[in-house]
């Protein structure tokens, strides 16, 4: 069996081979950022609760809540992030990797239910609208127009990367188009006295989150069925490892998630003619630059007719 994973400028053979060719964890350069994020979102939170009672505010209120889901979200995907770089044990031996596809798929949901709060409160409010409280929430949530808007910038560089990154940016964004809309909403009000504003610019951004939220749902549910990551063709994985010199045959090929940024493949080679750790340290440094398959599992076999899973339908 021989065991590949790549990183750039690291590679060494013992038996199996490890060849190391660039790819990084998001996580690791992501600290600060949910750091910042949270203590800022939890200090928003605060204040919008406190001028929210002052000022008679339902909307602000709301809103705080809704803000607090999204701390929760920041604070579980900051620990899954920490989680991802704890070394394997003799019980998990891939490590706790794992743990970021979780909170992604919890922060999908987390954003789903956030939704269903906005929604339920936009019709309740189409039913009795309520007069806004003027200057007071235009201050406050443009306020949080700011500081989501900021916290959304410090994850927007890992988004494509990391599915984790992405669901705290995707959090973060709608957060500030919330506040955005409560702004309008507010001025335009005051300006008009038309209530209903508020509430159908309410439902407007509950569609534009779902829409997110959905799509975050989506992949963190595949991941955690060891789908085959999005982006990730496994035809043309196979018609690579196929066409490689030598190789007769490709069967028992998986390729899932190790985490929301790392992505792992294993696979048999028939190879009547053998090989060598050349060709090994070759396919799965092409594995990663091509695919971004970075952890690689290559089993040589000489005929396919000994193999028990070589059927397509065993795994």
């Amino acid at each position: 069996m021989a065991h590949d994973h790549s990183h750039q400028h690291h590679s060494h053979t013992h038996g199996h081979s490890h060849g190391h060719a660039g790819h990084s964890h998001a996580p690791d350069n992501f600290g600060w950022a949910f750091a910042i994020g949270a203590a800022l979102n939890t200090a928003f939170v605060i204040a919008e609760l406190i001028f929210g009672y002052a000022a008679n505010s339902l909307a602000l209120i709301s809103d705080a809540v809704h803000n607090l889901s999204d701390v929760i979200a920041l604070l579980l995907a900051w620990g899954a992030a920490w989680l991802s770089q704890k070394q394997p044990t003799q019980r998990h031996t891939y490590g706790y990797r794992r743990a970021s596809i979780l909170a992604a798929l919890f922060n999908a949901g987390l954003l789903l239910v956030a939704v269903g709060g906005i929604v339920v409160e936009a019709v309740n409010r189409l039913y009795s609208p309520a007069p806004v409280a003027g200057w007071t929430v235009v201050v406050v949530a443009a306020f949080g127009v700011a500081v989501n808007g900021f916290t959304a910038l410090l994850f927007m560089r890992g988004r494509h990367g990391d599915l984790n990154i992405r669901g705290a940016y995707l959090h973060m964004v709608a957060d500030a188009g919330v506040s955005l809309g409560v702004v309008v909403a507010a001025g335009v009000i005051m300006l008009t006295g038309w209530l209903w504003l508020d509430p159908a610019i309410s439902l407007v951004i509950a569609a534009v989150v779902f829409w997110s939220g959905w799509g975050l749902a989506r992949d963190s549910v595949n991941l955690a069925l060891d789908g085959v990551p999005r982006g990730i063709e496994l035809a043309e994985v196979r018609d690579y490892l196929a066409g490689l010199e030598g190789v007769a045959e490709v069967h028992d090929l998986h390729i899932w998630a190790m985490s929301t940024n790392e992505t792992a493949l294993t696979a048999h080679l028939v190879r009547p003619g053998g090989t060598d750790d050349a060709f090994l340290h070759g396919v799965c440094e092409e594995l990663s630059h091509r695919f971004n398959i970075h952890h690689s599992t290559l089993q040589i076999e000489a005929a396919a007719e000994v193999c028990k899973l070589a059927p397509a339908e065993r795994v």
